[in-house]
């Protein structure tokens, strides 16, 4: 106890000091500490007395009765911490006012209607926000209910982004993709979330539910026309509906195709040509022992990567496996793709792209082989815009990277605000300095 037991009046200790220091907060008077249950410690505190005027009126008010809040504060020692706040509640003199009483308040130690500190909400939001620990983590050491946590931070963490007028900039080269988020329903659907990205600061911008265009074009039009003009280029997969994103709302930016996407695209056919010659010719799935199951992993490989002795495996596998040569045909293919990045001028590479993709629609050609030969026809101008830009869509993916960080930390996400505001905190690249000034609304 830090209290006198004749006048009832706190006495300035070394004990209260060191606790002024511990705690950090100003004007603050530290009546009692206690032993709660289960280990929690408890520190009594109050506002140090002052005059209060009444805020409809102005009258000086007179204390009516106090109130005790209990808040959750940082450990102390690796031991849980409450703050009880008695909070003094005032009332004006004067019996016309319509005031009536009111509560003081002091938004350095809460605010209004929370159930942590101020400064705790700061520390969880940080932890949680820049370094991705799980909220169970810090629910273990404050010693409270999970949902306390997780409020307090999704709270705290939306004003800091509130408050953080600068941190989307001047954009202008924009990528687009999407993240697996949860399965929910009895079914088990997917849920999907598309993530907006400045591709040259690498930062998240935002992050709208679906992987449709609607949601996109929605945010893109609430940034305004200056927004939008600024865009020079966007960058995306070789997928629909973020095409008519730009399309529709940034029609001024140049389309680049991302090369990763690109020859992922060329290898996933060829797999598709592997997996169906095998069941065509052999009449089941692969076995360890099949040739055309040995060779998957060369498959995936640039002839140029290949040595004599894996060149000539490969051959050996490829007749083995098929000898008329659809697979084989498959593999060039992919190699040809690859080959369209090596050119330096933009319109060569179109004319490139464009005669490989008349020439694998070849009736004789598999079936892959074509389908690969339509697609590159129809984003052909996309996949030659990169030797104008040399920008892709390789800094999306990284901030992908960074999503799947947050869901691993929170095993899996059900509420779409919580998924997006700690994905923001992740990587949307806040100032972390404006978390002093913001209070958890």
């Amino acid at each position: 106890m830090f209290e006198d037991r004749r006048s009832r009046t706190p006495v300035e200790t070394d004990h209260t000091r060191a606790l002024v220091w511990m705690i950090g907060l100003p004007d603050i008077t530290f009546l009692a500490v206690e032993d709660g249950p289960g280990g929690v410690g408890k520190i009594h505190v109050e506002i140090v007395a002052r005059t209060v005027a009444c805020p409809w009126c102005g009258v000086p008010a007179q204390e009516k009765d106090r109130t005790r809040v209990e808040l959750v504060d940082l450990s102390l020692q690796g031991r849980p911490i409450r703050l009880v706040w008695r909070k003094r509640r005032w009332m004006c003199r004067d019996g016309d006012c319509s005031m009536g009483s009111w509560t003081e308040d002091d938004d350095r130690i809460a605010g209004p209607c929370q159930l942590v500190t101020s400064r705790a909400a700061r520390w969880a939001t940080r932890q949680v926000g820049k370094h991705a620990r799980s909220v169970n983590e810090l629910t273990i050491e404050f010693g409270c209910n999970w949902h306390t946590v997780n409020d307090t931070v999704v709270n705290c963490g939306k004003a800091l982004l509130e408050a953080d007028d600068d941190r989307i900039g001047e954009v202008t080269a924009l990528g687009l993709d999407e993240v697996y988020m949860v399965r929910v329903g009895p079914y088990h659907h997917q849920h999907f979330s598309t993530q907006l990205v400045d591709v040259r600061a690498a930062q998240l911008l935002a992050i709208v539910p679906g992987r449709g265009s609607a949601e996109p074009m929605g945010w893109l039009a609430e940034q305004g026309r200056m927004f939008r003009d600024r865009i020079e280029f966007g960058t995306l997969d070789l997928c629909g509906p973020y095409r008519r994103v730009f399309e529709v709302m940034v029609s001024g930016a140049t389309l680049v195709a991302d090369p990763f996407h690109v020859c992922k695209l060329a290898n996933t056919k060829l797999d598709e040509c592997r997996r169906r010659v095998q069941n065509a010719t052999l009449g089941h799935r692969a076995w360890k022992s099949d040739p055309l199951y040995r060779y998957r992993r060369l498959l995936t490989k640039a002839k140029e990567r290949l040595d004599d002795k894996g060149s000539e495996k490969l051959k050996g596998l490829l007749w083995a496996g098929h000898p008329n040569g659809d697979v084989a045909t498959c593999w060039e293919a992919k190699g040809v793709v690859r080959d369209s990045y090596v050119h330096a001028d933009a319109e060569v590479a179109v004319e490139w792209v464009t005669q490989l993709g008349r020439d694998l629609q070849d009736k004789d050609y598999p079936i892959a082989a074509r389908s690969l030969g339509r697609t590159l026809i129809r984003w052909r101008h996309q996949i030659a815009a990169w030797h104008l830009a040399h920008v892709s869509n390789g800094p999306t993916e990284a901030v992908n990277n960074l999503i799947k960080r947050v869901k691993r930390a929170a095993f899996r996400f059900t509420s779409f605000r919580n998924y997006r505001i700690r994905s923001l905190l992740c990587a949307g690249k806040p100032n972390w300095d404006l978390l002093a000034t913001v209070t958890p609304c």
